[in-house]
């Protein structure tokens, strides 16, 4: 009989000789590993509140009728949009932004209408701007609330754009600014500061700051067109970096899923080592994330109570949210015109520059009219 032999292959798991090191704990950031029914309802929520607000916008501003048909896309009727000179996003007239809630430095600084900065970061200036909005909130603010609770990123949401309303006002001029994409800003600081903290943990990092990046620069493009306030977006962002560092500190690692066996990130001292640091360095940087946004916060909310307007110290400071444009200007200026009204018509001349235009109608508000007046000067 022949003689066998027997080879016993031994094979050494590294999960075995260091069974409380990890093997891979590595996640893929805005690719969540659980999706959960409810986990978005505050994203739900607040793009339930906008897209309301400017259906609401829209039915008082009614083109149709204040306008006298001069819309765009009159087929909508009441929902039509102002004429493109006057409003390039698609949206309502400077007076129904007004009326809706805007921010404008008279309002604020002048009559004391503080309740604005509730109304400020709802409001959208058009539809384009509204669509690229809530798209960037949802595709951000999902991933977020999937992964750290619809708690944490409601305050986060909340409080980003309320410090973007603060910021936004200390740079007012005399055209309204809405600052919806100030919470929008503030969750892409919330996903740079979990990035940035948790940066040994996630994977698909060049990914994830690609997306970031986009994101932020499509919104901020959008910033420099009417109306739409990019100071709200700054302060937003730098809330929402500060707010990400407080809450959001620790990774979910324990939604990782494990790789090949044998395949590691870390060998169990530098695990160890990475433990330890983190044990040692994040409550302070908690405290000093609390530190710098308590500061921010009541910073700019005194500066506001106290009427400041750093644009009379920064001369460059209105091009960081307006670019000038042959239908629009940057420049913080009152316009005034002259009326006559003959035959039915309506004739408005700019006192400024001479500029004049006639109207086939003379039944319109004084609000309208200095829509009017400012779209001619």
């Amino acid at each position: 009989m022949a003689e066998s032999s027997e080879f016993i292959d031994i094979k050494f798991s590294p999960a075995k000789l260091a069974p409380d090191c990890p093997q891979d704990q590595r996640i893929p950031l805005m690719k969540s590993s659980r999706r959960r029914r409810g986990d978005t309802w505050v994203v739900s929520v607040f793009v339930i509140i906008h897209i309301g607000v400017f259906i609401a916008t829209m039915l008082v501003n009614d083109c149709w009728t204040n306008s006298h048909g001069d819309c765009v896309f009159q087929s909508l009727g009441r929902f039509s949009f102002q004429p493109l000179p006057e409003n390039p996003l698609l949206g309502p007239s400077q007076s129904k932004l007004d009326e809706m809630g805007a921010l404008r430095r008279s309002f604020l600084m002048e009559n004391h209408q503080i309740w604005r900065l509730f109304t400020f970061p709802f409001l959208h200036a058009g539809l384009f701007h509204l669509i690229i909005n809530l798209c960037s909130v949802i595709y951000v603010g999902v991933h977020l609330e999937q992964e750290f609770g619809p708690f944490r990123i409601g305050i986060i949401y909340t409080l980003s754009a309320f410090v973007g309303a603060l910021v936004a006002s200390l740079f007012l001029q005399n055209t309204p600014a809405v600052g919806s994409s100030g919470a929008l800003f503030g969750l892409l600081g919330t996903l740079l500061s979990e990035l940035v903290w948790n940066w040994k943990f996630h994977s698909n990092k060049i990914s994830a700051i690609a997306s970031l990046v986009f994101v932020f620069v499509c919104n901020f493009v959008l910033g420099f067109l009417p109306y739409v306030d990019n100071f709200s977006s700054i302060g937003g962002f730098i809330s929402g970096f500060l707010l990400g560092s407080l809450l959001l500190l620790n990774p979910q690692l324990q939604q990782a899923a494990p790789n090949k066996v044998g395949v590691i990130d870390y060998g169990c001292k530098s695990y160890i080592k990475l433990k330890l640091k983190q044990t040692l360095h994040r409550p302070v940087l908690r405290i000093v994330s609390l530190i710098l946004f308590s500061l921010l916060l009541a910073g700019c909310l005194v500066a506001v109570l106290d009427g400041i307007n750093i644009n009379s110290y920064c001369t460059w400071c209105p091009y960081v949210d307006c670019i000038p444009f042959t239908s629009w200007h940057c420049k913080d200026r009152e316009t005034s015109c002259e009326t006559m009204v003959s035959n039915a018509q309506l004739t408005m001349t700019c006192i400024e520059n001479g500029n004049f235009r006639v109207f086939p109608f003379t039944n319109i508000s004084r609000a309208r009219i200095n829509d009017l007046c400012d779209l001619i000067c």
